[in-house]
């Protein structure tokens, strides 16, 4: 658990000097596009304030309303194509690396193909949006339902289908938050070249997002190019528990004769960043001054905290931090990866020539943050001893409680998400952020009377509230998910959702929970954000499917 704020106050007090120091630091580098040119050097000064901006908050804001958000902050929710769609073998869809992941069998039988079948009950979803109240939805495209060879001619299908989903949503007041790519390859590129592996995907990816400017453009402003690519290179290509799962003994958390884990992860990352930046560019020359919109990357975050108060556990802290965020966000800062990598890794991680360099400095609009949970850092410095390193071992840092496979509730703790976002702030100039996912995980069918949901959902919703007032640039908080989807890592055993999906209604019938309710009285303003406020058990909508949850 989270180690005690206590022992770190005691051992640390902070003068007022190096608060004041420190906060001039911070007000200099406000503008996304300017930063500190060491960050390293001021991590010290970082830890100390950080801690006294900790102290005295128990919990998130208790009490509020939407109206003590600005007007233009934006409440919404999200989900992702092939954890919500299915349909997948429908009007000319194509396979793709989460098709084939999961058909390979790493999910006990459980799939995409039906999911929510969002594919088809769009109309009814946007209905149940503007029900709870969204004000945005924050959705993924079908790379291989929109170009079914990864390049090429538009499927008329696919196309006709997100113009709808779009259309609706406009039309309905909720705004339209699209991702590029969210774990979804189109397998026909994975087999060519190696998908993400190749320098060819960068040309492949920019047409595919030229075409999404084109044809959506006029109605979406908000654009994510790469869900997660952190996560997505860890799971993907150094364990292999996610797609397109490559691997290599000993490093591989399944079986796998294929992949190489002590370089892929790097490469597969690197690629991500020159894609991400080749179609920052593309919008900018040639779609922002008729669209006006905005593109970003989204990156996972862990609250991460020394298990112990000692200078190797601190250490390994700022090391876990670089090697999961700062390897995203210091090459769009300031075009190179955290030295930490580069010293650990070396010839492993590729470098930037200077042109590559100069588009990734700045190639944002904006950042999304994906934030569940906090864990724990303990010095594992003599992984670095073995000739044989993956990614997990360059980083030299233990991860303590994190338990990717389990369905067991988050602690609501939404205190030590303020503490990581304020250090996002510090390190990386305070950038536009998105909160693109947060939410609470439960076990499927448990209840819905969600009260847990709710709990996290408050607590982490007044800790947003907390960050504006800290100055942190956040312009928008979205919950996952909207419906309970095909989750990555644990199919149908874990749930996340607002909405309820009777798996075993043909229809696939959708039935708030708790959670939806109280979300959709915050963003009506009507009552204060208090969790006894709201209550399910009298609800006629709820009789016919009681037994679920006995």
């Amino acid at each position: 658990m989270c180690q005690d704020h206590s022992v770190f106050a005691q051992s640390y007090p902070l003068p007022i000097n190096v608060i004041r120091g420190a906060l001039k630091l911070e007000s200099e580098s406000q503008m996304w596009g300017e930063s500190m040119e060491t960050p390293h050097t001021n991590a010290f000064i970082l830890s100390f304030l950080l801690l006294n901006l900790a102290f005295g908050r128990v919990a998130g804001a208790d009490t509020y309303s939407r109206d003590d958000f600005p007007v233009d902050f934006i409440f919404g929710s999200g989900t992702s194509a092939y954890q919500v769609e299915g349909a997948v073998n429908t009007e000319g869809r194509s396979s793709s690396i989460w098709d084939t992941f999961t058909h390979a069998g790493y999910m006990q039988g459980e799939n995409g193909d039906v999911a929510c079948d969002g594919y088809h009950k769009y109309k009814e979803d946007v209905r149940l949006m503007v029900e709870t109240g969204l004000e945005a939805y924050r959705f993924s495209i079908s790379w291989s339902r929109l170009l079914p060879n990864g390049r090429g001619p538009v499927n008329p299908k696919g196309l006709q289908y997100y113009n709808n989903l779009i259309n609706h949503l406009v039309s309905n007041g909720i705004q339209p938050h699209v991702t590029l790519h969210n774990y979804d390859l189109p397998q026909v590129l994975e087999d060519q070249y190696g998908g993400w592996l190749s320098r060819d995907i960068i040309r492949d990816f920019t047409y595919y997002a030229d075409v999404c400017f084109r044809e959506f453009g006029d109605r979406v402003l908000y654009w994510t190019t790469v869900n997660e690519p952190n996560v997505f290179g860890i799971g993907g290509y150094d364990q292999g528990v996610s797609p397109p799962q490559r691997c290599s003994p000993p490093f591989c958390a399944i079986k796998s004769n294929k992949g190489n884990s002590t370089y892929e992860p790097y490469l597969a990352v690197h690629h991500i960043l020159l894609a991400h930046s080749s179609v920052v560019k593309l919008y900018r020359r040639k779609y922002r001054n008729k669209q006006h919109g905005f593109v970003g990357t989204t990156v996972f975050l862990y609250a991460v905290s020394p298990q112990t108060n000692t200078e190797k556990d601190r250490a390994a802290t700022e090391r876990a931090r670089d090697f999961l965020v700062g390897w995203v966000m210091e090459p769009l800062l300031y075009g190179d990866y955290p030295i930490s990598m580069k010293t650990n890794a070396g010839v492993r991680i590729p470098a930037f020539t200077p042109r590559e360099s100069e588009q990734l400095k700045g190639s944002f609009d904006f950042i999304g943050v994906n934030y569940y949970t906090h864990v724990n850092i303990t010095d594992n410095s003599d992984s670095l001893k073995n000739q044989l390193r993956d990614y997990s071992a360059d980083r030299a840092a233990m991860i303590l409680g994190m338990d990717l496979f389990s369905n067991k509730e988050f602690p609501i703790t939404p205190w030590i998400m303020l503490e990581e976002l304020n250090k996002f702030k510090l390190l990386y100039g305070n950038p536009p952020i998105f909160i693109h996912e947060n939410g609470q995980r439960t076990p499927s069918n448990s209840s819905l009377q969600d009260v847990s949901r709710v709990k996290y959902l408050h607590g982490h919703i007044g800790g947003v509230l907390d960050a504006l007032r800290d100055g942190i640039n956040i312009k928008g908080y979205f919950v996952w998910s909207f419906l309970d989807l095909f989750e990555l890592l644990d199919g149908y055993k874990s749930s996340y959702g607002l909405y309820y999906v009777d798996r075993e209604d043909p229809e696939l019938k959708r039935y708030p929970k708790l959670s939806a309710k109280w979300y959709s009285r915050f963003l009506k303003n009507r009552s204060s954000s208090i969790v006894g406020s709201v209550e399910l058990e009298k609800d006629p909508s709820l009789v016919s499917i009681g037994h679920l949850f006995e």
